[in-house]
């Protein structure tokens, strides 16, 4: 029993943490919500970015844009599902 509640505890922190170690806020991650993805995901357009797999698009204003810890884009979405809606994206410093 104790292991079991133990390792539910364990799974709960690990949920929120990003591979490389960084925590995604609650605001962002209840669960399986985040996670990382490839700069081929997400393209960089004149109206922000576009989420590739949902065409979706996040303004670079948009209160949801974050920015990265690792440098790397995360994509926080709706049950962490690849046809749902973004909750927050997680950015490297723009280019240009």
């Amino acid at each position: 029993m104790a292991l079991s509640v133990l390792s539910a505890a364990l799974f709960q922190v690990q949920a929120h943490d990003a591979p490389s170690g960084w925590s995604y806020p609650y605001q962002c991650c209840h669960d399986l919500d985040c996670r990382p993805v490839s700069a081929r995901s997400v393209a960089e357009r004149p109206e922000g970015y576009v989420i590739t797999g949902t065409g979706e698009v996040v303004g670079y204003r948009d209160a949801r844009i974050r920015q990265s810890p690792d440098g790397l884009f995360h994509w926080c979405s709706v049950a962490g599902k690849s046809n749902s809606r973004t909750i927050c994206l997680f950015v490297p410093p723009r280019s240009f």
